[in-house]
């Protein structure tokens, strides 16, 4: 029998479902408790101390959030963990989620699959339990500590009047005092050790940008990002960037004296870059006009980076929230962090391209977009401390629409850094970007055009004007869907598109000189046709604006094989 003597509490209308759950649960050796309304079993729940409660949301989907506001005010020895019975549809189960359950299972229901999750379930709550008795043997610690602080005090004053008594008092009165010392030495060493990886942790989170609080500076940023680019055209930056790259060589050549090895590279270089230049010129936005209808099925990919405590299993939270709304913070300015309390989750927001390369609503991004912590050194870190990085939430949006469509990751590529990702679509129909999978796709100084969310956030809200994203940024107090949410709504997501050629071709890789940075990992590479060649995944900074991209041809086998 699985964990027998867990007392679950079944509620749900329907006689057939609570006998069905009762029958599966007590097989496993589960004390099962029925009611039909929870008004009936809630002073069972306190009076039994129970530790599930299945919930049937299918006939009474309307009391479920008041009904589960009562769970979560239940003192917190007595709070128990929550799985609701809904519907067939995926997003009847991301529902019941989003209102706070702890799970969701479907009816029909499999039987393995629901005795897995009560399992689950009453694991996690045992291991809250075993958190709070460490949190109370700590503050009992605390309390030890603080006692003997008094004793030392006290001893003191002991060794003060014993001064005339005989030697072997005096002798003991030193050894309690010795004593103590050493006892408060060994606390002060433990809670600066804790106090230091605190603060560590801390400036980590910090780094990662996972304080969404501190946004009272986004609208300089925005207006820093717009300046940079001067009101131009993406394509005509490019063009400036080889300009002056020109002149440069002309001014390094015209210092060059009489080195002709030197002055020959110069040349070359020079030439290379002239050639460039007439390239785009004779381009122009042919390429662009070429594949203009392809933007609204290149999707901003926002993904939430939650992280959990790989000994508690708690997820990490902001200890609390000051008058203003934002998190207290420590001397260093840092948020103060907690696996306790209610405050909100500690996230980090991750930015990235995704495009729709099936009807059914598969998207091709990079591994590292779908999985930020992979060959991430910072999120790295955080794992040293004893964190465990998971996916929060992935939502897309796709230019045109006013909301958000969830997302989650399908197939991860083993070889490559590709993933792909199942995006609910809804009712939405989208065309699928042609691809050219054969393996002379990619031709050298051929003109592409590469679209992606550059810069991600900032990006976007630099396209706006100033009132408006001031509103914004006030509106949505720091949070960043609901900053992009709004965006969406007026209609403001849309990819970047830049042109250029491609440099070099290797196996496994397109080098490729259409501008991108951050947040434009996963964005598609056009060829002249309107096709789609290689997937960006790397900016080589400092190399003459050069940027990588895999080959699409790679995706293939995750495409071939749908994913869970």
């Amino acid at each position: 029998m699985d964990e027998p003597g867990h007392k679950v509490v079944v509620v749900g209308e329907q006689a057939g479902i609570r006998d069905g759950l009762k029958q599966t649960l007590e097989t496993q050796g589960y004390v099962v408790a029925e009611f039909r309304a929870w008004a009936e079993a809630v002073e069972e729940v306190r009076r039994a101390a129970a530790d599930l409660l299945v919930l049937d949301a299918t006939a009474s989907g309307r009391a479920i959030p008041e009904i589960l506001a009562t769970v979560r005010d239940l003192p917190v020895s007595e709070r128990l963990r929550v799985v609701l019975l809904v519907g067939e549809k995926p997003t009847e189960r991301a529902a019941a989620l989003d209102l706070g359950a702890d799970d969701a299972v479907s009816v029909p229901w499999d039987d393995g699959e629901l005795l897995a999750r009560v399992r689950a379930q009453l694991r996690k709550r045992g291991t809250e339990h075993d958190l709070r008795e460490k949190v109370r043997i700590a503050e009992e610690g605390q309390q030890i500590a603080h006692t003997a602080f008094e004793a030392l005090a006290v001893t003191e004053k002991m060794a003060s009047d014993a001064y005339s008594l005989g030697r072997e008092l005096k002798i003991g009165v030193g050894a309690a005092f010795a004593a103590v010392v050493v006892m408060v030495g060994i606390y002060l060493l433990f809670v600066r050790t804790a106090q230091h990886q605190t603060r560590n942790m801390n400036a980590i989170i910090a780094q990662l940008g996972g304080d969404p609080f501190r946004q009272h500076d986004l609208v300089s940023r925005v207006r820093e990002l717009r300046e940079k680019q001067g009101g131009t055209e993406a394509h005509s930056a490019g063009r400036a960037e080889l300009e002056r790259q020109a002149d440069d060589l002309k001014a390094r050549m015209a210092g060059a004296e009489r080195n002709s090895a030197e002055i020959a590279t110069l040349e070359k270089q020079l030439a290379d870059t002239n050639a460039r230049l007439k390239r785009i010129e004779q381009s122009g936005d042919a390429a662009e006009n070429l594949i203009a209808a392809d933007v609204t099925s290149v999707c901003l990919l926002h993904v939430s980076v939650a992280f959990r405590d790989k000994e508690s299993g708690q997820r990490l939270r902001y200890a609390g929230l000051n008058a203003q709304g934002e998190p207290i913070r420590d001397s260093d300015g840092n948020p103060v962090l907690t696996l306790d309390g209610r405050g909100p989750e500690v996230k980090t927001d991750i930015f990235g391209t995704g495009f729709l390369a099936r009807a059914d609503g598969r998207v091709v991004t990079n591994h590292h977009v779908a999985e930020p912590w992979w060959k991430n050194e910072q999120l790295g870190d955080l794992t040293l401390q004893g964190f465990q990085p998971e996916i929060s939430t992935i939502r897309a949006y796709f230019p045109g629409h006013p909301h958000a469509f969830r997302a989650e990751i399908e197939n991860i590529s083993e070889g490559a850094d590709l993933a792909t990702m199942r995006v609910d679509l809804e009712e939405l129909r989208l065309p699928v970007l042609a691809m050219d999978v054969s393996k002379g796709a990619a031709v050298p100084g051929e003109a592409v055009v590469l679209m992606g969310y550059a810069t991600g956030l900032a990006a976007i809200l630099a396209r706006a004007d100033e009132a408006t994203v001031e509103r914004i940024a006030d509106t949505s107090g720091g949070d960043v869907s609901d900053m992009l949410d709004e965006l969406a709504r007026r209609n403001l997501i849309r990819p970047i598109v830049t042109q250029g050629h491609i440099g070099d071709i290797l196996p496994d890789k397109i080098l490729f000189d259409a501008q991108t940075t951050s947040g434009g990992s996963g964005g598609p590479l056009f060829n002249e046709q309107g096709k789609v060649i290689g997937v960006t995944y790397a900016v080589l900074r400092g190399f003459g604006g050069s940027n990588f991209g895999i080959p699409i041809r790679l995706s293939e086998p995750l495409l071939e094989h749908a994913g869970p």
